[in-house]
């Protein structure tokens, strides 16, 4: 028999399974309240639109060319659209600047390949996207702590960079309502972070897959925008901004964008080429006419749906968790992320939760590049009513307090 492991890169050993891909399996299960996937609510698609976009697609003089091979870039009319959605956040820019990818998930595995070294460090908020770390890893990094507020100097990132055998190449973050905390990163803390990745000459990953839903406050110039109007046009910049359709308009489609200086795009356009040759044109041409069509409007509806069910989850959290339990108010995004009372342990608490509550959360540890995090957790209320979040909060509030009283 074949001893596969003893043929493995070494690469593969820092390859994780997502917990939070094995918990979607519990979505099925009608026993269980899950605010465990960060998901959007797929009643909410805009699925007569799709079929329309589809319908007009095939029926049309352009079927042939949506059913063949396309350009590594992505489809003239796709990124045409985006370009106007980056204008309008502050971000001039040409078709040059855009990759069009297989989701945002595929944009991190290409930046990770196209900039991290076995032993290179990369800088990343503490949580960070879970996902982020799983594209990173297979390119053997060390992880240092990304704290956009409080930021060490530049000078003491780079040594403990050296000591590890390499170089800082980025900084990775989510500024906007971040999975999995829900929360954001403010102008000031915005332009701290670009001022030390100019000293420290590395690049800055804007991952931004929820920017479109926000609910309460004011919008925040991306970073992509600052650094443009910093150095004077997209040339010149050090951000790599990542976007995605998948929170907005439809995940199954798997489209997403990276919107850098060309000389960038160029470098992961050859990565593109050696991956999958072209992301599929006919989800393409089918998510340019959609968004074309209803981007805006689509976003204000599912907001205002989000928004109440966020609303709904900070209530019953103020009325059902115990002292001592703590959590974020998010202004956007899907997410509320929870501190438990030192000590307790969310791992164990999902088990028990599963078992005796029947409710479904993703334990906080994963988020940690160093397995930290053990008394947190991540709540998603997208995918869940009202009646959903009041009992699952109430069920996961009462097993809590259970939990703290059976330690004193």
């Amino acid at each position: 028999m074949t001893t596969w492991d003893s043929l493995y890169a070494n690469r593969a050993s820092r390859m994780r399974a997502s917990e939070i891909r094995e918990l979607l399996k519990l979505l099925d299960r009608p026993d269980v309240i899950s605010f465990a996937g960060g998901i959007p609510d797929q009643a909410l698609f805009p699925a007569e639109a799709f079929k329309e976009a589809y319908e007009e697609i095939l029926s049309g003089p352009d079927a042939g060319r949506a059913l063949q091979y396309g350009v590594s870039e992505g489809s003239v009319r796709l990124r045409d659209w985006i370009v106007g959605h980056m204008r309008a956040l502050g971000i001039a820019c040409g078709p040059e600047n855009i990759l069009v990818t297989s989701g945002s998930q595929q944009g991190l595995d290409y930046i990770g390949k196209l900039f991290l070294s076995a032993g290179d460090t990369a800088l990343v908020q503490w949580p960070t996207y879970l996902g982020a770390l799983q594209a990173f890893n297979a390119y053997e990094p060390e992880y240092d702590r990304l704290d956009p507020g409080t930021n060490r100097a530049a000078a003491d990132y780079a040594s403990k960079a050296a000591a590890k055998g390499g170089r800082i190449k980025f900084a990775y973050l989510s500024p906007d309502f971040a999975n999995p905390t829900g929360l954001s990163v403010d102008l000031a803390e915005r332009k701290r972070l670009l001022s030390l990745a100019g000293d420290l000459d590395c690049a800055v990953i804007e991952d931004s897959p929820y920017e479109a839903l926000r609910y309460d406050g004011d919008a925040v110039d991306p970073l992509l925008a600052l650094d443009c109007a910093a150095s004077g046009g997209i040339e010149n910049t050090r951000t790599l901004y990542c976007g995605s359709f998948s929170k907005s308009l439809s995940p199954g489609l798997r489209l997403g964008w990276i919107c850098a200086a060309s000389p960038v795009i160029s470098r992961l356009v050859l990565i593109k080429q050696a991956s999958d040759l072209n992301t599929p044109v006919l989800n393409q041409e089918a998510m340019a006419r959609v968004a074309e069509r209803c981007f805006d409007s689509h976003t204000a509806r599912t907001n205002a749906i989000y928004k109440e069910r966020r609303d709904a989850m900070l209530a019953a959290l103020a009325a059902h968790m115990p002292e001592g339990v703590r959590w974020t108010r998010p202004e956007g995004g899907m997410f509320i992320w929870v501190e438990l009372p030192s000590g307790m342990d969310a791992a164990d608490l999902l088990q028990k939760s599963l078992a005796s509550a029947g409710v479904a959360f993703v334990p906080g540890g994963a988020f940690h590049p160093d397995g930290t995090g053990g008394n947190t957790l991540r709540l998603s209320f997208s995918c869940a009513d009202y009646q959903k979040i009041e009992e699952g909060i109430s069920r996961l509030g009462g097993l809590i307090a259970q939990t703290v009283m059976s330690t004193l």
